[in-house]
């Protein structure tokens, strides 16, 4: 269910029958009816709970509060990574003989 903050309208008005009607469309029609199968389906005019908090929504400060937590300090010395250096001066992958790969 959405809501608009603003009023819609067609662009193409003209071709409207003169009969329409003008405004919002609440049809209530495809709710569940006691005696059919039901259909999980809230209806127009129910109150929904909006999971969104208008005092901590500012997308901004919560990217910035899920970076803070997000770094692991633990896992940093003098400001670089753990300073990992090669076991014999290079590193090497297995080769293609390691992997089985040769003819």
């Amino acid at each position: 269910m959405s809501k608009n903050s603003w009023p819609q309208s067609d662009e193409k008005a003209s071709s409207l029958p003169a009969d329409a009607p003008e405004g919002q469309v609440y049809d209530d029609s495809y709710a569940s009816r006691s005696g059919q199968d039901s259909v999980p389906v809230i209806k127009d005019d129910a109150q929904v709970e909006d999971p969104v908090d208008p005092a901590t929504a500012d997308s901004d400060k919560q990217l910035e509060r899920d970076e803070k937590e997000a770094i692991d300090k633990s896992n940093i010395n003098k400001e670089t990574t753990r300073h990992a250096k090669p076991a014999n001066g290079t590193y090497q992958g297995p080769s293609d003989a390691d992997l089985g790969l040769t003819q």
